[in-house]
């Protein structure tokens, strides 16, 4: 069974949920194992529907980030990651540690991506602020459409220090993980 989504009443107080709730709520049905949202502040976020450029690139991103990873790395695609008692989010791919999904962190996290298609201004706004208030050290957002990656580092606040785009074609190379170096360009769409 999927419940419901509405649009918010914007300024009105609203009942914030936690993620042992949400996950309550799974287990006893009542939000569907296939609902697609994001829990941030206690909201639920309903996750935008992937199109087929999304896709490409996710695959695309699998292969080429299993292949280049060091040993002691690992990546996992779509996974929720828990940041605090009323937020998880799910990105499309994070690097960790190998042997450490279950204490994934936002230290932890050497790198989450982002694919944006038509989730692009959010992923690109509220959702890379996330990132930043959590901590995360590192953020790519892939553009779907031009491929064009904003690499967000050195989070402050709710924000990130230094935010740069860099063309398909660029070598992309994570600050924490220097031996690995992607490049779009490869990418057939």
């Amino acid at each position: 069974m999927n419940a419901p989504f509405t649009l918010a009443a914007e300024g009105l107080p609203r009942r914030p949920f936690t993620v042992k709730q949400v996950l309550r709520m799974v287990e006893m049905g009542v939000i569907g194992h296939d609902e697609r949202f994001e829990l941030i502040g206690g909201e639920m976020v309903r996750m935008s529907p992937k199109g087929i450029r999304h896709e490409i690139i996710k695959a695309w991103s699998i292969e080429t980030l299993v292949r280049g990873l060091p040993k002691h790395l690992q990546t996992v695609p779509e996974t929720t990651f828990y940041l605090s008692d009323d937020t998880f989010i799910e990105p499309d791919f994070v690097v960790y540690p190998r042997g450490k999904l279950a204490e994934l962190s936002p230290q932890s996290c050497l790198l989450a991506i982002e694919i944006g298609d038509s989730s692009l201004a959010y992923d690109l706004g509220r959702k890379a602020e996330i990132y930043a208030q959590f901590g995360i050290g590192e953020l790519w957002v892939i553009n779907a459409r031009t491929l064009v990656t904003c690499v967000h580092r050195d989070p402050v606040d709710d924000r990130y220090g230094s935010v740069e785009d860099v063309e398909a074609g660029m070598a992309l190379t994570p600050l924490r993980i220097p031996e690995l170096s992607i490049d779009l360009a490869g990418i057939d769409l």
